[in-house]
């Protein structure tokens, strides 16, 4: 009997233990959640000067952005070595979505071919969270230019090969590039006179102090409207809706090329994988909304907001194929 009564005293004193365990769980506090994203500002790095299409359409995005978090979107200009000045800031942020790389195409897939010394490497170090626009570059003259048509211009060059100037954002630039890819297809050789950012390329270009450029036509268009510029030729695949009487360089004379100039976002590698979902699927509201698609058709571009698996999907096939370009040309950048 004493062993019995042992035995329930022993089980009723575990079930109080175990009742007086429930309650004090019952009574803890529960842990807080997790902030909603963006609990406080976002940075959003340009890496090149404000004015220039890769600006022009950050700003947008960063407008609809700050529209729909109801948290202020900061743009901040951080131009230098052709970008890498602004990617090595994102590249060495938290991995917390807080700093964002807004970047034109040459900044996420050329730069790590051009330039030797560098503290990061785009390709491993960012990783892509949507591309935002894509449009064509355009070839453009001054508006007293002797250059009529594309073909005036490369039969110039060819004549005199090295006499010639072009002007671009900067080495490394997706102005400079889609220059050297065009030239390198029309078989002619100008001399690049880099700037810091592509307004003042296209300032001089006015000016009559460089002969050409292939700047976006996002940061031109206006300038061609208002008869500042001369178009020769727009490198996409089809006429440009915003300028239908502006062939194609294949339709002007150079077949076969074609070059599509692009902007995205980015973050540095190892950012929470449903975190970049999360950017990803709020970019893609903001750029299908109807007054974003509207001012970038205006713009002469068009509104992408794809996903971050078929933007990284498309950045590893531009770092292969601008690598070959910049072998080719031999592109190089201190």
């Amino acid at each position: 009997m004493e062993r019995l009564a042992i035995r329930i005293v022993s089980a009723m004193t575990a079930t109080m233990m175990l009742g007086g365990a429930t309650v004090a769980l019952a009574q803890a506090p529960a842990p807080a959640p997790a902030p909603a994203f963006p609990a406080k500002p976002v940075r959003m790095i340009v890496p090149f000067v404000a004015g220039g299409a890769t600006d022009v359409v950050a700003r947008l995005l960063a407008q609809g952005l700050n529209e729909r978090w109801g948290q202020s979107v900061l743009v901040e200009n951080r131009a230098g070595a052709g970008g890498t000045i602004g990617s090595e800031i994102v590249a060495r942020s938290n991995p917390d979505g807080y700093t964002q790389l807004f970047a034109s195409g040459s900044v996420l897939s050329a730069n790590q071919h051009m330039y030797r010394k560098m503290s990061h490497d785009p390709g491993r170090d960012l990783t892509g969270v949507s591309m935002v626009a894509s449009g064509p570059m355009v070839i453009a003259v001054g508006a007293t230019s002797k250059f009529n048509t594309l073909m005036d211009l490369v039969g110039a060059v060819r004549a005199s090969p090295g006499k010639l100037t072009y002007g671009s954002a900067g080495i490394g630039s997706q102005v400079h590039l889609a220059a050297e890819s065009f030239e390198f297809f029309a078989k002619m050789d100008s001399t690049h006179i880099p700037y810091k950012g592509e307004v003042v390329a296209i300032t001089d270009l006015i000016g009559g102090q460089i002969d050409w450029a292939a700047p976006n036509l996002g940061a031109a268009i206006n300038f061609i409207r208002d008869r500042k510029l001369r178009a020769l030729a727009v490198t996409g695949p089809k006429r440009s809706p915003s300028l239908p009487d502006v062939p194609t360089v294949s339709e002007a004379g150079v077949t076969g090329f074609e070059n599509l100039g692009w902007f995205g976002v980015a973050v540095v590698a190892g950012t929470p994988a449903a975190l970049v979902g999360r950017l990803a699927d709020d970019i893609a509201k903001v750029t299908a909304g109807t007054a974003f698609r509207d001012r970038l058709t205006g713009l002469g571009m068009e509104a992408v907001g794809n996903r971050p698996e078929e933007f990284n999907k498309y950045i590893r096939s531009e770092i292969t194929r601008w690598g070959q370009i910049i072998r080719e040309r031999k592109i190089t950048a201190q």
